[in-house]
């Protein structure tokens, strides 16, 4: 019970603050930023990035991907592997759904968009960044996540040393 309410804040968190920054970074990446078109953009991409994460099972997910590759659970090898399962399943539908959203904006005011090389600039432009924001991110709010309810993980270092 605890670990699915863990679950569901992760969820939120991650959703809430990677459709910011893509949100951000798209609005301003476009050469056309205002304010109402960021808000529509953040609001629409938190929404998609909370029901992935309630269909998806992440850590299930990267968990299973850590384990079939042989590495260490909460290894730096596995973080990364970790951060790129989530950012392939996030940021190419969320990077879709924002620029297909702004080319039928732009093109129902007469603008000419073209959709693929926009749409393919936009994604590589957003899986950088959100990679980046998925591995900083990710263990800061699992450590308040997890300190929120009551739940205590490995200590940050490891396990200790034997002392002599």
């Amino acid at each position: 019970m605890n670990m699915k309410k863990i679950g569901l804040q992760m969820n939120i968190l991650m959703a809430v603050t990677l459709s910011f920054c893509l949100s951000l970074i798209g609005t301003l990446s476009s050469g056309h930023f205002t304010v109402p078109a960021f808000l529509i953009s953040f609001v629409i991409s938190t929404i998609i990035s909370f029901i992935i994460g309630m269909i998806v099972p992440m850590k299930k997910v990267e968990d299973g991907l850590v384990s079939k590759c042989n590495l260490q659970p909460h290894s730096l090898p596995a973080r990364l592997l970790s951060t790129l399962v989530s950012d392939f399943i996030y940021t190419p539908i969320l990077t879709f759904s924002m620029v297909f959203m702004a080319y039928k904006q732009a093109t129902s005011h007469g603008q000419k968009m073209p959709f693929v090389p926009v749409f393919i600039k936009s994604l590589i432009i957003s899986l950088i960044a959100a990679y980046i924001i998925i591995f900083i991110v990710t263990p800061i709010f699992l450590k308040f996540v997890m300190k929120k309810n009551g739940v205590s993980g490995p200590p940050a270092g490891g396990p200790p040393a034997d002392r002599k």
